[in-house]
């Protein structure tokens, strides 16, 4: 049956997309934690400073700890926002597309069963549809969670998005054309 490969595909494909969630949080949320921290803390110096109207004995401060002082606060602030900025390309990137391309090549396997079409036809929808989430979704993890640069090429080829609109246009026509209110019989 054209489709089935689609739903499990589609179940595992969820499975290991929401197991990567907490590798992907124990992995980067600490480096959050820790430039957290440093942040936290030099700040706190700065706001002190700048509560005394930025009045300091800086007769009794060399430039050199002034500098690194300040230095130090703006690497903390760089760090953190970094930190984030990681985080957050990782949870809008390849795990909600993820989820998200596992869900369409579940719902796709589903229609598939209902549409009569030619067998070549559902046939290349089906793997249309894998072929895209694996070279979208799957390649975003390579490139942003696993930082393999050798990904990030094969992910400005832009491929992946391509075969996913496609498999959704060749659906939409051929439900259009071929869809039953019953289970087809591939042959």
């Amino acid at each position: 049956m054209v489709g089935k490969k689609n739903i499990v595909f589609g179940f595992l494909y969820l499975v290991l997309t929401a197991a990567l969630g907490p590798y992907m949080v124990k992995t980067v949320f600490p480096g959050i934690q820790q430039a957290a921290a440093e942040r936290q803390q030099a700040m706190a110096e700065l706001q002190l400073l700048a509560s005394n109207d930025f009045e300091r004995d800086l007769e009794a401060v060399p430039a050199a700890d002034l500098a690194r002082d300040d230095a130090r606060a703006l690497l903390g602030l760089n760090r953190h926002l970094q930190a984030e900025s990681r985080l957050g390309d990782i949870k809008g990137g390849p795990h909600a597309h993820g989820n998200l391309e596992a869900l369409l090549n579940i719902a796709a396997g589903v229609a598939l069963v209902f549409i009569a079409a030619a067998g070549w036809l559902k046939q290349l929808i089906s793997w249309l549809f894998i072929l895209g989430a694996l070279l979208h979704s799957g390649v975003l993890y390579l490139a942003i969670v696993f930082e393999l640069g050798w990904a990030q090429q094969l992910l400005g080829l832009g491929v992946g998005p391509v075969l996913l609109l496609a498999a959704l246009l060749l659906m939409g026509l051929v439900a259009a054309a071929g869809w039953r209110g019953a289970p087809v019989e591939d042959g």
